[in-house]
């Protein structure tokens, strides 16, 4: 059986790295054992920077949906809970997306939300 060497696939993944590494600062970019803890540790943040943006994204669509259920004079606890017994199925992003760029669509699901909430108490 032929020794195997491995030079190639060792340049081939340095080179990878490095180019990962680009624009990183000094010794950063150019030495592979520095460079490699500099990506690793880009690698997560970048992990985890993609689980806090979903979070602060719908932080952001609960904040634009109450401030337009006050206009309404609508709770944003009451509002969901109407639109739950309502039947009506969209999600905050969709529901942020009415409340900032159609106020008076928002207003006609807020009416709904309130009419469907005081359905529940009289039955």
């Amino acid at each position: 059986m032929p020794r195997v060497k491995r030079g190639n696939k060792r340049l081939h993944k340095r080179k990878k790295l490095l180019s990962l590494a680009k624009g990183y600062r000094g010794t950063k970019s150019k030495l592979y054992r520095s460079a490699k803890e500099s990506v690793e540790r880009g690698l997560n943040f970048a992990y985890t920077g993609r689980k806090l943006k979903k979070r602060s994204f719908r932080r952001l669509w609960i904040v634009r949906i109450n401030a337009a259920c006050r206009l309404n004079d609508i709770k944003y606890s009451q509002f969901m809970h109407g639109l739950k017994l309502a039947e009506i199925e969209l999600d905050r992003k969709v529901l942020a997306d009415i409340a900032v760029k159609h106020p008076e669509t928002f207003a006609t699901l807020a009416g709904q939300a309130k009419d469907a909430i005081g359905k529940q108490v009289t039955a």
